[in-house]
């Protein structure tokens, strides 16, 4: 009788490894002076595209569902029309692919590359790897007043984005400190757990040296709703942890210098008096807000912001913000946008494009909302996963009142949606009953009694009868 060789079959690589890569290009140092157009991860990322294409080919299996083909594919409509009146054919067409590719391409593609819960826990631990480089790299800029210019001083903490792309940093670390939380409140495994503490408030100094009002405030209001959907209990653990380590970073470790101090009451001296920053936003808002108004339905049309601007705001609008810094020569930057995704998509496309790309985002939050609550009913398991996917569009959507599209963290937000995606479409629905928790944890099991996948394809086969 031949005795079985002892050799274990080795484990197939994870689909999202391409994904993985987009990521870890974005570790890598911007050009000096960019000016926040497509980089190598956006390459990358239209690769990643591709593959999935090919995979879903060789699986001769139906992509999506209709529910999920539906609300990625809306935001199609509002795009596409706004393109048709772009000041210029180059510039609809370089809109178009933009839009398509952060809120429908690269998310359809991550979406489908995610397998299970393991490949999801993998994104959110590289959205936090990453997070810990570029914090570190912002934490020594600011150490060695080699950051960005900030009150005549460089020591803004920007990561390897420079000083062009000043939000960058910023928004690589809020991604991280989420995921961080998420997991370190939805994990069981205590060293799990304990390392997503530890990540998440080592992220919170470069964090606080980006001096970004808008994450700040992004990454507050999510993080307070994570703890509130963790449950009270942890959200009191949560809270002495955090309380426990602001006195020792402010107090023990003099973190709150000066700088930081004037930043933060700045935020409540908006109204009262706002600085040259604060003024030209609300410039630029009422501008966009004046387009629209001219076109309510469709908008301006794509990347037209620049070219209506002048003609719709006011003389407090200055020439453009100053950077410098981190490595590049001071210059004076346009101020292209809003700053504010919800106007620049109501100023360009319309209601009818904001109710498509907004409409969206709800539907995604209603069904990321409804996942999570069927998870803690089913006793928890997939809860950091909830409680991740959640926390990145609260904050994206928090975020998207400050911000906006542009420059090379544009592809992360665009795996961000691709995330968020997969729970709220896929991730909820893998709950088992009682009896057959472990079966929501692999790859292969559809939910359906008597089948299972072939292996590498998707395709539900029968079994044989036993």
């Amino acid at each position: 009788m031949a005795l079985a060789l002892p050799f274990r079959r080795p484990a197939r690589l994870s689909p999202v490894l391409p994904v993985v890569a987009v990521m870890a290009l974005l570790a890598l140092p911007a050009a000096p002076g960019g000016e926040g157009g497509a980089g190598p991860a956006d390459a990358l990322s239209a690769l990643v595209v591709l593959f999935c294409a090919v995979r879903l080919l060789r699986a001769r299996r139906r992509p999506l569902s209709r529910t999920a083909a539906v609300l990625l594919g809306l935001p199609v409509a509002g795009v596409a029309l706004a393109a048709l009146h772009a000041v210029s054919p180059g510039a609809g067409i370089t809109g178009l692919g933009r839009y398509l590719q952060v809120f429908v391409l690269v998310p359809a593609a991550v979406l489908l590359l995610i397998r299970d819960r393991a490949d999801f826990r993998l994104l959110a631990w590289a959205f936090v790897a990453l997070a810990g480089w570029q914090g570190a790299v912002g934490v020594h800029q600011y150490l060695t007043g080699t950051g960005a210019s900030y009150q005549g001083r460089d020591v803004r903490a920007v990561g390897t984005f420079g000083a062009s792309d000043v939000m960058g940093m910023a928004t690589v670390v809020s991604f991280g400190l989420v995921c961080a939380v998420g997991l370190a409140l939805g994990r069981p495994a205590v060293r799990e757990r304990a390392v997503a503490v530890c990540c998440a408030l080592a992220l919170a100094v470069p964090l606080a040296l980006s001096f970004s009002r808008g994450a700040w405030i992004a990454t507050v209001v999510t993080l307070t709703v994570q703890l509130v959907l963790a449950g009270p209990r942890r959200a009191l653990k949560a809270g002495a942890v955090v309380v426990a380590a602001g006195v020792v970073l402010v107090g023990g470790l003099g973190v709150g210098t000066a700088m930081l101090q004037e930043r933060i009451d700045s935020i409540t001296q908006v109204t009262d008096a706002p600085d040259q920053s604060v003024t030209d936003r609300y410039t630029m808002w009422a501008a966009a807000t004046d387009m629209w108004r001219d076109r309510p339905l469709t908008g301006v049309g794509l990347k037209a912001f620049p070219e209506y601007r002048d003609g719709h705001a006011s003389l407090a609008l200055s020439s453009g913000s100053d950077t410098g810094g981190a490595g590049a020569a001071f210059r004076r930057q346009p101020l292209l946008s809003p700053h504010n995704m919800y106007l620049l998509v109501l100023s360009e496309q319309g209601l009818i494009g904001l109710l498509c790309l907004a409409g969206g985002w709800l539907a995604l939050l209603v069904r990321a909302l409804r996942g999570l609550w069927r998870t803690r009913a089913a006793g928890g398991r997939g809860l950091d996963c909830a409680l991740a996917a959640c926390g990145l569009l609260v904050w994206q959507l928090v975020d998207f009142a400050y911000a906006d599209i542009g420059g090379p963290a544009t592809a992360l937000t665009a795996v961000c949606f691709g995330l968020i995606a997969w729970w709220s479409l896929c991730g909820a629905d893998q709950l088992t009953p009682a009896g057959a928790a472990g079966a929501a944890e692999h790859p292969g099991h559809t939910g359906r009694p008597g089948y299972a996948q072939r292996p590498g394809s998707g395709i539900p086969v029968r079994r044989a009868a036993q």
